[in-house]
């Protein structure tokens, strides 16, 4: 072989190394966007999964009980799941990611309940009547609370409208008052949060808002400090009334 011809050819295997180099180089960068891929995937399924939960939970769900139904994944991935789903709830449409009671549920928007309602042929009945909305307005604004205390800010015997609230599980009984006769305290539920869409008792409208709302003076819903010996005696839990 001539010196020409020897050089030709290192030059053509050398050409060839640096093919092959560059083929090497787009195999990993094809590895690369298919790890990018698999990334963006992995956090839309555990976005998927968590609107399914929320969904498909007969109570709002909980970041707790969320972390522990996605155990292995990353608690950061997880929160991140929560908030892009949120983010996508934002957007016009007939359904709405709320917080309530501590979790999350989807829900119906309200200016479409009226719609939903023509679905289920909801009766009239099943509404609370303007007498259960004082009452449950009184002892939201004050509990714990007695009935006796319940009459006199409302001026009304209000046994019945207790055992409807009791029956709905909006109100529990929570204790008894340390006072002759130890009267039964009552307290707002869970479902009272949900029901009215609340996150907790800190998101009840102003007071004065609600009294004049009710027609009630605004002083009588305000909660009135207990004197040491009032102090309600708090019940076990398996005594406590749902």
């Amino acid at each position: 072989m001539s010196e020409d011809e020897g050089k030709a050819d290192e030059g053509r295997k050398a050409e060839g190394q640096d093919g092959n180099a560059g083929g090497r180089d787009e195999k990993v960068e094809g590895q690369e966007g298919q790890d990018v891929t698999a990334l963006s995937r992995g956090s839309a399924e555990v976005k998927a999964i968590l609107e399914a939960l929320i969904f498909a939970s007969p109570e709002p769900l909980t970041p707790r009980q969320m972390y522990k139904l996605l155990e292995s994944e990353p608690k950061e991935d997880v929160q991140a799941a929560l908030a892009e789903l949120k983010r996508d709830y934002d957007r016009p449409g007939g359904l709405q990611l709320v917080e309530v009671a501590g979790g999350y549920q989807i829900v119906t928007r309200p200016d479409l309940h009226e719609w939903v309602r023509r679905l289920f042929h909801e009766r009239s009945t099943q509404k609370l009547t303007v007498q259960g909305l004082e009452t449950l307005a009184v002892i939201a604004y004050r509990q714990p609370i007695t009935a006796a205390e319940i009459t006199e800010v409302r001026g009304v015997n209000t046994s019945g409208v207790l055992n409807t609230l009791l029956e709905r599980h909006l109100i529990k009984i929570v204790g008894r008052k340390q006072v002759v006769g130890r009267p039964f305290l009552y307290a707002t539920t869970k479902e009272f949060l949900i029901r009215f869409g609340l996150n907790d008792l800190a998101d009840l409208p102003k007071v004065e808002d609600m009294a004049e709302a009710l027609g009630l003076e605004h002083p009588l819903l305000v909660e009135q400090p207990l004197a040491e010996e009032d102090l309600p005696t708090i019940e076990p839990d398996g005594d406590a009334i749902h």
